[in-house]
């Protein structure tokens, strides 16, 4: 039957039932679930979600947000301002307060007493003992330093000069006449004229007779012998043999040899691998050829093959478009189903819960929040005119009225009695430094000398003069070409 179905293939009307009917069966539940599932999503965010969202937008806008502001806007920020200018005036109070304990006293201190006696207790003091006292002890010892200089550098020299000419007289010039006048006569007189005269008139003439001996009894015989007796025995005893051995013997030999091996090696080159072919390759390529490829392909491939394509392809073909047919028509099953789950829920549930909702909708409208409204416009006409409107009235005509009277009566008095005593404190710590001046002066001439006395006269003024001394504007006189440096 298997070998039937592989000539003549199924009809596809056999496989497309019964797969339909199947993958209906399995595939009617899940959609129906997958429908309810996204119906109640859908009730759920239409009845509970957005109802339950604008709820609590509304709650946080009216009974958070909207009672925040009026509380920031009523009482909070005039609050917050009331703070902020009573600050900033306690503020000011405190920097000057500080000012007048932590930061004044030591100003004064050190402007009036720290810098006075340093510098003229201190500074003044030093720089006097400096330009009258240490400056010209300075100058003196230096003066006297550098003339002991100099008269060493006088002396020094010559006395380099006289040790240098002993020195030369006790440990030079010895040395220097016995290497002159002893050594070097005896060593050239009694040792190298001599030496000379030796080798000129003895040692070459006797060198000369040895070499010419040598040369007649030695070394042309060894020449002779080594040219007409060496050389030809061993050119035509050694060297033609062995070449002639070479060329009619060796060379034959070998280059016959030679060939013997190269056809040897061809034969065996030829007959080894078609042996090790028989012997190792081809049964195994008839083994793959004719055995393993026919039962792979015959045995396995070839009815895989058709299986594959003559039933699990259509097979899997009807599955995918079974599938899709049967999603569509799960769907039209489970929204007929749906539809009469729905009319049913309406007509015994639905209804009933609409009017009971839009009882209690009216109920809650006519009995909860209509008081409530008249109740919140109520407690806003007693805030606005119970308390906004007294408290203005009280601002307007009790605090304000109280605040200018105390700044005019109690604060601008004040303050122009704190510029008042600050202006004498000014000309308190002017009258201080004028003194501390006249102190200072007073010490400045106890220790230095009084100056010369200025008389005091009025300041006077350049007459007008002209670019000339002959043309004058009319009614000048012209005044004198004096600085007022020398004026005095």
């Amino acid at each position: 039957m298997f070998g039937m179905s592989m000539e003549h293939p199924t009809p596809p009307a056999l496989i497309r039932i019964p797969v339909r009917i199947v993958v209906l069966v399995a595939v009617l539940p899940v959609r129906m679930a997958w429908d309810v599932l996204t119906a109640g999503g859908r009730l759920l965010d239409r009845a509970l979600l957005r109802p339950a969202g604008r709820g609590l937008e509304w709650f946080f806008d009216h009974v958070v947000a909207l009672p925040a502001r009026w509380l920031y806007r009523w009482l909070l920020a005039p609050a917050g301002r009331g703070i902020a200018i009573g600050a900033g005036w306690l503020g000011t109070a405190l920097m000057w307060l500080l000012k007048a304990v932590f930061v004044w006293p030591w100003v004064v201190l050190w402007r009036y007493v720290v810098v006075p006696v340093a510098r003229y207790g201190i500074a003044v003091p030093a720089v006097w003992l400096y330009r009258t006292l240490l400056r010209p002890t300075g100058r003196g010892l230096a003066r006297g330093l550098a003339a002991v200089g100099a008269g060493l550098g006088w002396l020094l020299p010559r006395v380099g000069q006289t040790l240098k000419w002993l020195l030369k007289a006790v440990f030079v010039w010895p040395w220097a006449g016995l290497w002159r006048y002893v050594v070097v006569p005896v060593a050239r007189y009694g040792i190298a004229v001599p030496a000379v005269w030796l080798y000129h008139r003895v040692l070459s003439l006797l060198g000369t007779c040895c070499f010419f001996l040598l040369e007649k009894l030695v070394l042309v015989p060894l020449a002779a012998l080594f040219r007409y007796v060496l050389i030809p025995l061993l050119r035509y005893g050694v060297a033609v043999p062995a070449v002639w051995l070479d060329r009619y013997v060796l060379t034959p030999l070998g280059q016959g040899l030679g060939r013997l091996f190269r056809q040897v090696g061809r034969g065996l080159g030829r007959f080894l691998p078609r042996l090790g072919l028989a012997l190792f390759v081809w049964p195994w390529v008839g083994l793959w050829r004719y055995v393993v490829v026919p039962v792979v392909r015959y045995g396995i491939v070839l009815p895989v093959g058709r299986l594959w394509k003559r039933v699990l392809v259509p097979v899997g073909r009807e599955v995918r478009d079974a599938l899709a047919l049967c999603w569509r028509v799960a769907g039209f099953v489970s929204r007929a189903v749906g539809r009469g789950l729905k009319w049913l829920a309406w007509n015994l549930l639905g209804r009933p819960l609409v009017h009971v909702w839009w009882g209690l909708r009216w109920c809650g409208r006519n009995l909860v929040a209509r008081p409530l409204v008249q109740v919140w416009y109520g407690l806003r006409w007693c805030g606005r005119n119970l308390v906004a409107r007294p408290a203005a009235r009280v601002w307007s005509s009790v605090l304000r009225p109280a605040g200018h009277w105390v700044r005019d009566a109690l604060w601008a008095p004040a303050r122009r009695a704190a510029v008042e005593a600050g202006r004498a404190a000014k000309d308190a710590l002017s009258s201080a430094r004028a003194t501390v001046r006249e102190a200072r002066r007073d010490a400045w001439r106890a220790l230095v000398g009084a100056a010369r006395p200025v008389e005091p006269r009025e300041p006077g003024a350049a007459r007008a003069r002209t670019l000339g001394s002959t043309t004058n504007v009319s009614g000048a006189v012209p005044a004198p070409e004096i600085s007022l440096r020398k004026r005095g």
